[in-house]
């Protein structure tokens, strides 16, 4: 089984009579003039992939099926909601990509529509998917800088040193760290997201950031502050603490090229 990922970029210019379509899918199409909400729109499809042509589908298909299908239903809303002063609620757009998932459902041909979301700025998002359509996926990206030493003091220090590396320096070394929480909440219910974000700051940013996660975080006084085990500490902090929706993931970023995803106990 394979499952294969397409983002979709368009802008939306709430109070022109025509969306000009552009020629630059990197960035929009349509365009978009002057000040345009920008959105990014992603299908993911489950599949065998065809063996004369090595495709799932071809992403050209995808493109041109999320475009002809599902882009006017947020174009239409959109332009409907600021002609009337209304405010665009995270409902509302889970709404809107309920109503996309059917549109596009039967357009791939053997491949499965298995999952759909919309960046709503480079650091949230909001996502269903075909294992629990009832439920809709918020995630958003925090930032914290910390320092760490990777040490076991069971090993003799040349078996530290060649099993972490560099990482067991004795000064410790730092890290710019993401961190993405994303929570399930049913979709007719509308997440606070000031809310959300103060609940993150208090139970887990302001513990870590700009700290000796060795030193300063008595959970790595006894557990080895890796990626993995930080994504574990993460969420034991947050879980529970959400009143309007249910803790699904945390994914730490240690670099752009590692990060470790904890969906908690099997």
């Amino acid at each position: 089984m394979h499952r294969l990922t397409r983002h979709v970029r368009f802008s939306v210019n709430p109070f022109l009579p025509q969306q000009r379509e552009g020629a630059n899918s990197f960035a929009s199409r349509p365009a978009g003039e002057g000040l345009a909400v920008f959105l990014e729109l992603w299908v993911e499809l489950a599949g065998q992939v065809e063996s004369q042509t090595g495709f799932l589908i071809n992403v050209a298909d995808i493109d041109s099926e999320v475009r002809k299908s599902a882009v006017p239903v947020f174009t239409e809303r959109i332009k409907a909601e600021f002609a009337a002063g209304r405010h665009i609620a995270l409902t509302v757009i889970a709404d809107l990509l309920a109503t996309a998932w059917t549109k596009l459902a039967d357009k791939f041909g053997n491949a499965k529509l298995s999952g759909i979301g919309v960046k709503l700025n480079p650091y949230r998002k909001l996502s269903i998917d075909s294992e629990d359509g009832e439920m809709v996926y918020f995630s958003e990206k925090f930032e914290f800088a910390a320092t760490h030493k990777l040490w076991n003091d069971q090993f003799s220090e040349r078996r530290n040193f060649e099993v972490f590396g560099k990482c067991a320096n004795p000064a410790g070394h730092g890290h710019n760290y993401i961190v993405e929480v994303t929570v399930k909440t049913p979709g007719a219910s509308e997440l606070a997201v000031g809310k959300f974000e103060e609940i993150i700051h208090h139970e887990l940013i302001r513990l870590v950031d700009h700290k000796n996660l060795n030193l300063d975080v008595e959970e790595f006084g006894r557990t080895n502050p890796t990626v993995e085990n930080i994504a574990v500490f993460a969420w034991e902090r947050l879980l529970g603490k959400f009143s309007d929706a249910k803790l699904h993931c945390v994914t730490i970023w240690e670099t752009d090229k590692t990060c470790c995803s904890y969906y908690g106990p099997d």
